[in-house]
């Protein structure tokens, strides 16, 4: 089907879901009014498109008039300039969405190789990170913060909420590189270490639905920071989902009740992960023409303090600027990626 024809289509389909919800009774009100809030900012572009091409139509007319010609030239290279623009917006509006992009995130950042270094870098990163959500007027929750000796962290979990976050931060799941010299080396020599940046969606109850008798929840003393209740009482969670071996484990609250929701919500987001990571090994042909695959073991971005630059090997950016980056200016890198994964789709999908 032409674009055009997609169009009409569209058209067509918003008229009729708003003649239908004159006569529609309760139950059909809620589904309409969903699809036609979905609909409305589509039909609104291929309004302006459509007024665009008019628009166009009507200054070239005037072109052929010696007297017309000066006052509807720049008119006309304008509107014919702004429709490519306009065509490229509505074919990334018609690409099959992710339901997932316009929610919650889950962001989990483990050391890998490297020690210290490996979890000072961790540390930074998760806070790099947090100073971006900021930015983005995102809440960040931080749900567990397992710090390490030197002010690094064993691991770090937290949730960010606001629209749209998971489409921004999708791309930075995989292996995270950091080449420098540790505040500990005497000889001043470069070290490479590795963390890794889990990325999921969070999950709804209707998205995932997990079973009570499922799980192993067991409870312990929370060990490490925290303060003089940490040894005392059983406020530790660990709940294993049994089919698929997932464990989550939680000790930030003081409260085995907040903890215990803490880890389902870590839990439920790691097997819809796995759920949606299974459905898109299916489409594993389409996968490799994108971004990235999404998988943790891909050695996605190396930061060199040295040199001042941080490089995403996925699409060959650098940039040279790493302090900023680490200040939390993300935002090159990812509209980068949100660019180079819309430019793969939008090929897939002319193939």
């Amino acid at each position: 089907m032409s674009l055009p024809q997609k169009l009409d289509r569209l058209l067509s389909r918003a008229d009729e879901i708003r003649h239908a919800l004159n006569t529609a009774d309760g139950a059909q009100v809620g589904a309409l009014s969903k699809e036609l809030s979905d609909l409305e900012p589509l039909v609104e572009k291929v309004q302006e498109y459509r007024a665009t091409e008019r628009g166009r139509d009507e200054a070239e007319a005037m072109l052929a008039d010696p007297e017309l010609r000066e006052l509807a030239e720049p008119e006309y290279f304008a509107l014919r300039d702004r429709l490519p623009v306009l065509e490229r917006e509505i074919r990334l509006m018609l690409l099959p969405r992710d339901a997932a992009d316009q929610g919650n995130a889950i962001l989990e950042i483990r050391p890998a190789a490297g020690g210290d270094e490996a979890a000072l870098f961790a540390a930074e990163l998760f806070g790099a990170y947090q100073r971006y959500a900021a930015t983005q007027g995102w809440r960040f929750e931080v749900l567990e913060y397992d710090e390490g000796e030197l002010g690094g962290v064993k691991g770090a979990t937290a949730t960010v909420e606001g629209r749209g976050v998971f489409a921004q931060l999708k791309f930075e799941s995989g292996v995270h590189r950091v080449q420098r010299v540790p505040a500990t080396e005497s000889q001043g020599r470069i070290h490479t270490s590795t963390v890794t940046v889990a990325v999921m969606a969070e999950a709804e109850e209707v998205d995932v639905q997990i079973n009570e008798s499922d799980l192993r929840i067991d409870t312990y003393r929370a060990s490490g920071a925290g303060g003089q209740h940490v040894n005392k009482t059983d406020s530790a969670v660990r709940i294993t989902h049994i089919p698929t071996g997932t464990v989550v484990a939680m000790q930030e609250e003081r409260s085995q009740h907040k903890n215990r929701a803490k880890a389902m919500k870590v839990l439920r987001a790691r097997i819809y992960d796995a759920q949606r990571n299974r459905l898109d090994s299916a489409r594993a042909a389409d996968r490799k023409s994108q971004v990235g695959t999404g998988d943790r073991s891909e050695r996605i971005r190396t930061y060199n303090f040295p040199q001042g630059r941080v490089t995403d090997h996925r699409i060959g950016l650098t940039l040279h600027k790493i302090d900023r980056v680490m200040l939390g200016e993300f935002d090159d890198i990812i509209g980068a990626l949100t660019a180079e994964d819309e430019a793969a789709r939008l090929a897939a999908e002319a193939e």
